[in-house]
């Protein structure tokens, strides 16, 4: 469970980023408090874990064609479909076009990235050193 709430702290803080830095840019917030990010985090961890695995499969020619980069358009597709499902329950965002679907995608996973290696030991559940 604590796993979990970290993984969900990390997703709700990276969406965060994501909107701040190109709110008025491209993405337009519909709520901008910390409980919609949340709400937001968990429809993005469900995207993630429900969908891209069968977008990767299906796309796995084209993955290998492009050394992989291909995933970038996957994850681009995946922050954009979170924002858009989060709008039906009006904690989402719209997003103007492709490529800043694009930068949002990639704001989201450094953040991710750098926020996991700070919690590393917790989401591994070892002890502190």
């Amino acid at each position: 469970m604590k796993k979990l709430l970290i993984r969900l702290g990390i997703n709700a803080v990276a969406l965060y980023a994501a909107v701040a830095l190109l709110d008025g840019r491209g993405i337009n917030p519909q709520n901008e408090n910390w409980l919609s990010f949340v709400w937001l985090a968990l429809i993005f961890g469900l995207v993630n874990a429900i969908i891209k695995p069968m977008l990767v499969v299906m796309s796995c020619p084209l993955l290998i064609l492009t050394l992989g980069l291909g995933t970038l358009v996957i994850n681009t597709l995946m922050f954009m479909m979170a924002g858009w499902i989060g709008t039906h329950f009006q904690v989402g965002f719209t997003v103007d076009n492709f490529w800043v679907g694009f930068i949002g995608a990639i704001i989201v996973s450094i953040v991710s990235f750098v926020l996991t290696g700070l919690f590393k030991d917790d989401l591994k559940n070892r002890p502190h050193k």
